[in-house]
């Protein structure tokens, strides 16, 4: 049994934090990261607010994301093998416990409920949002491998995160949003929650 999770949200809401607990915790669990495919710097057009236009569609090689999900869709042990995921024995046998024969992907990013091929291949959806004020805070306090430029975050990434949001929410209507302000404990529990409540009804 496949079962594919996206877990998107705003930028600094917890996507990875709460994906890397879940990694630890589901049975042969894969993760594909959107961050994996954005495209090489030069190749990221100024827009007309005077920034790279790292927060859109076009500066990620979608195509390469899809076919990544895909070839775990087609064969998610030799996907996990080729990824360094321990499997749980039993994983492989057809006569083995539901349990083991379980494979589930996740799939995390930021525009990952923009793009219509991947929409399609989700069982279960979740999205973190967070304010204003606290995500240009929790933005500040980290450290990018190229470093926002000053009025980034009002200037480019927040409106883009608008746009996108509402691009979303007309694109897919079976999301659960989760409150980036509740502790990550919270957030966790409900997730898993309702990912072992898809498995047992499936």
């Amino acid at each position: 049994m496949k079962i594919i999770i996206g877990i998107g949200g705003v930028t600094n809401g917890g996507k990875t934090t709460l994906t890397n607990r879940l990694l630890g915790t589901l049975p042969n669990c894969c993760v594909v990261h959107q961050d994996d495919f954005f495209k090489k710097p030069d190749q990221i057009e100024v827009g007309e607010d005077g920034f790279r236009q790292w927060d859109v569609i076009t500066a990620l090689d979608m195509e390469a994301m899809v076919s990544t999900v895909r070839g775990w869709q087609e064969n998610p042990v030799k996907f996990a093998r080729s990824h360094g995921v321990c499997l749980s024995p039993g994983a492989e046998e057809c006569d083995s416990s539901k349990e083991e024969r379980i494979h589930i992907l996740i799939v995390e990013g930021f525009l990952i409920y923009n793009y219509k091929p991947l929409i399609d291949a989700y069982d279960k959806c979740f999205y973190i949002s967070l304010p204003y004020e606290e995500c240009k805070r929790r933005r500040s306090t980290r450290t990018y491998t190229v470093p926002d430029p000053p009025g980034l975050f009002e200037g480019h990434v927040w409106p883009m995160y608008l746009k996108h949001r509402k691009e979303m929410e007309s694109n897919c209507d079976r999301i659960e949003y989760l409150d980036g302000l509740t502790s990550k404990d919270d957030i966790y529990d409900h997730v898993f929650g309702s990912i072992q409540n898809a498995l047992l009804n499936s």
